[in-house]
């Protein structure tokens, strides 16, 4: 139980809150500290401009999605601002999108995003890949206005130990919390001169250019995977007939008798190989070992003593942060995963996380990683570049996807990732694919470490102000 003792006089720049949020968030020693600094501080909205002052979100409106991009345009939520592959989301109707309600949603470079219902003070920096891209009401948007304000600058204040205190102080709600628009417009931002300022932007930009090419180079090197073995792509795959009855060999049941892994949907991404179209080869025939760790115990220890506990939920994002730390256990080290793991998540829904390859990229590398996610482990980072990429291949998702089992919460296990057919191109092509991967890795590492850094110079120069 955290208990604190505050003044009467605090309780008037929170509006008379008698939550507790406002004063247990930090943002009270924040304010303070901030109030020290011999600096010029403007308050966040005279350095915004657009829409509604430049501090806005959205209205609620029904979704109407759609299947394909000629009638919709991509869309993304609090839950998926944060992604690193932008390529999949979901399409809002383009008719809705442009309508006179949501056209001021359309994201534009150099936006900071921060997550304003549900999971509080999540930030994200928009990059040119996201323009054209709309966003829900649950994201907020701050538009720093260029002629007072560098982009990238504000965006590393706001993302801070300075900024997010102050932000989700404004939090309001029992079970779905939210943040609204007027509840940080008052926000202080200090000023650390042109020079720094101008510094930092070009840091944060540079981390924007680095995941647009990323991304680039990932989706190359899928298409790379895919042509090389005569493997249809999801624009083809999404042209196969959808048909109702299903009619199934007695040869090819595999002990499943569950649609899920007999309709077109799986068949359409096994035929290749059935056809001879494509030689394939089993993950577990190139895989040096597939395991899945039993659960265990997390017992939360010191930040700075524990070890980063990931999840799955967040292996796809832009610079993975650890759920919490928890405290070193025998047995420790088979949860740690590195540059020649694959990471496959076990369960969740067909249409969610579940059968979504990842490679552990920032802090997952030495880290800690749940049981949730099974590890495909590879003799070397180069072949797990190029699993990783044949797993993510359409037709490799779709064949995890459709080997899940179960009712409610569908599950995978080692026996069926090891099934998973993925194309056998030869070593040396297989060799060049996966290096490509490992350069998307490297490219992100490189992101993430560039937008850190851009952070550390904000808290850095605030710190050396109050000393």
């Amino acid at each position: 139980m955290k208990v604190a003792i505050i003044r009467s006089s605090w309780m008037k720049g929170y509006g008379y809150r008698l939550d507790c949020q406002p004063y247990l968030s930090g943002a009270l020693e924040t304010k303070v500290l901030l109030e020290r600094l011999p600096l010029r501080k403007d308050a966040l909205y005279t350095l915004t401009k657009g829409f509604d002052g430049g501090i806005y979100n959205g209205p609620q409106f029904v979704r109407n999605y759609v299947g394909t991009s000629e009638h919709g345009v991509p869309f993304m939520t609090g839950g998926t601002m944060q992604l690193a592959d932008l390529y999949n989301l979901p399409l809002l109707s383009k008719r809705d999108a442009h309508g006179s309600k949501l056209r001021h949603l359309e994201l534009q470079p150099g936006m900071s995003l921060i997550s304003c219902s549900g999971s509080i003070g999540k930030l994200a920096y928009t990059r040119p890949e996201m323009r054209g891209i709309w966003s829900s009401q649950d994201v907020l948007k701050v538009v720093a206005d260029p002629d007072k304000i560098a982009s990238g600058y504000l965006y590393a204040y706001l993302r801070s130990k300075f900024g997010v205190p102050l932000l989700v102080s404004g939090t309001y709600g029992s079970i779905i919390q939210h943040l609204e628009p007027h509840q940080i417009a008052g926000l202080p931002v200090p000023r650390l001169g042109d020079i720094l300022e101008h510094e930092i932007h070009i840091l944060v930009e540079q981390a924007a250019a680095l995941r647009v090419k990323a991304s680039a180079e990932f989706h190359n090197a899928i298409i790379g995977v895919e042509e090389a073995a005569g493997l249809p792509s999801f624009k083809d795959l999404q042209k196969s007939p959808k048909n109702l009855a299903i009619e199934v060999r007695s040869s090819d049941l595999e002990g499943r008798m569950d649609t899920n892994f007999h309709r077109g949907y799986h068949h359409d991404a096994v035929r290749p190989y059935k056809s001879h179209q494509a030689k394939g080869k089993t993950v577990a025939s190139v895989a040096r070992e597939i395991v899945e760790p039993v659960r265990f115990k997390r017992h939360e220890h010191d930040a700075d003593l524990g070890v980063p506990l990931f999840g799955t939920g967040m292996l796809g994002d832009i610079d993975p942060q650890p759920l919490y730390r928890i405290a070193p256990f025998a047995g420790i080290d088979d949860y740690y995963v590195d540059e020649r793991s694959v990471l496959v998540p076990r369960s969740g829904q067909i249409y969610g996380i579940i059968g979504r390859a990842f490679q552990p990229v920032g802090l997952v590398l030495k880290s800690v990683v749940t049981e949730d996610a099974i590890r495909v482990t590879c003799k070397t980072p180069t072949e797990a570049g190029y699993v990783f990429l044949a797993l993510r291949s359409e037709c490799g998702m779709r064949q995890l996807k459709a080997r899940c089992f179960g009712g409610s919460i569908p599950h995978l296990d080692v026996t069926n990732i090891g099934k998973v057919l993925i194309p056998d191109l030869g070593p040396s092509k297989e060799r060049e694919l996966g290096g490509r991967a490992c350069r998307v890795l490297q490219l992100r590492t490189d992101a993430i470490n560039k937008e850190n850094r851009a952070v550390e110079l904000v808290e850095n120069a605030l710190r050396e102000s109050v000393d």
